[in-house]
């Protein structure tokens, strides 16, 4: 058990380790975090922000051993040098975890291996034929990079011989995967906590929108059945014990228009739909991740409260009247509006630069009072 007053190690230094800092601070532990670009969101609340790149194995294992245990705050980081640190402090989640989850083939082929529900797939080597991997999965699909993809981004949806011919010539020389195209009625997530002493406890299931591929409301509880909510719970609390997951893992899923449940993508980490626990449950994701890594007892997940929550873009910053400043007023006027911004230096279009939520009796009044808030901001 790693106590308060100890050090944790923090590999990001983007909004989640900022919220990831700032739970631990408050329990009473210093952070270190370890970020390649200076004067980062998460350096700005830690104790100590070391700047260098993830390959430098040298401040690398410094870090690692000025810490008690480290955690990431995202997937984008290589795996073959945390592996030289693991003998020098505790990494969780361990990088193994990490390995599956940075690379969609790989998180694909381990669903198919475990027997998880998931979307039907095809994977394309560097030098393979993907045209011929279009035609096995049929149109509509989608072809993905392997790797290090988040938000839309490296995917492009093939639905005619027009656009195979476009994904041919983009993705040539790549090694990627070709998905069945799902028609869905909602997408969801879970959020699992797994403590290093074995402990599993699920926040509960988030209902996603997603605009032009970036999550714009997360909705609590989600607008489904009793029996999806449990399924979607199950699945995830299952999948953390299969991976041997110590912290949190987020999965994301599809409820499709036949009422099955698939699961999209895994994550690590804390998680952007995962955001409302910070105003509406009795322990947030990034405490108990906390919790999770330092062998502590888990928290209570229970949401208190129907909660939306909404991103906040950089979009928000280039408003109609060019003024550049977001009427953050509407939503702290609104007696359950919580604003969380991330200290980013600079306001970029599809850039996540804050968040709110909205608290109300039930999930539909917290989306239109969200909707509404967002037409004021």
């Amino acid at each position: 058990m790693i106590l308060p007053g100890s050090t944790i190690g923090i590999l990001g230094g983007g909004q989640l380790g900022r919220m990831l800092a700032q739970a631990a601070q408050t329990m009473g532990y210093r952070v270190h975090v370890y970020e390649p670009q200076k004067d980062c969101p998460a350096g700005a609340v830690s104790n100590r922000e070391i700047n260098a790149a993830y390959t430098d194995i040298e401040s690398l294992s410094a870090f690692a051993r000025d810490c008690d245990v480290v955690t990431y705050e995202f997937e984008n980081i290589p795996v073959e040098p945390l592996a030289q640190i693991a003998g020098l402090t505790q990494l969780h989640p361990r990088s193994e975890v990490l390995k599956i989850c940075q690379n969609r083939l790989r998180e694909k082929t381990w669903l198919r291996k475990n027997e998880f529900p998931h979307v039907p797939f095809v994977d394309v080597d560097t030098n393979g034929d993907l045209s011929a991997a279009i035609d096995s999965i049929g149109f509509p699909c989608v072809v993905k990079t392997a790797d290090f993809g988040y938000d839309g981004k490296g995917q492009l949806k093939v639905t005619d011989e027009e656009s195979n011919a476009l994904a041919v010539k983009q993705y040539v020389g790549q090694r990627s995967v070709v998905e069945r195209f799902i028609s869905f009625q909602c997408e969801l997530s879970v959020v699992v906590s797994r403590s290093s002493n074995g402990e599993v406890k699920a926040f509960p299931v988030s209902e996603n929108i997603h605009t032009n591929h970036i999550l714009d409301f997360s909705i609590v509880p989600a607008r489904i059945s009793e029996e999806i909510k449990v399924k979607a719970e199950q699945l995830g609390l299952a999948m953390a014990e299969r991976m041997d997951v110590v912290g949190l893992i987020a999965v994301e899923l599809f409820v499709t228009t036949g009422g099955e449940l698939l699961v999209n993508e895994m994550a690590p980490r804390p998680h952007n739909s995962g955001h409302y626990t910070l105003d509406a449950c009795r322990v947030s994701q990034f405490e108990q991740h906390i919790r999770a890594i330092c062998g502590l007892p888990l928290g209570d997940p229970a949401v208190n409260s129907p909660v939306v929550m909404v991103n906040i873009l950089g979009d928000t910053w280039f408003n109609e009247d060019e003024s550049k400043t977001p009427a953050w007023h509407t939503i702290l006027e609104n007696p359950t509006g919580k604003l969380h911004l991330y200290g980013k230096a600079e306001a970029r279009i599809g850039r996540k630069m804050g968040h709110f939520t909205v608290c109300a009796s039930s999930a539909d009044q917290a989306l239109t009072a969200a909707r509404e808030l967002k037409s004021k901001l």
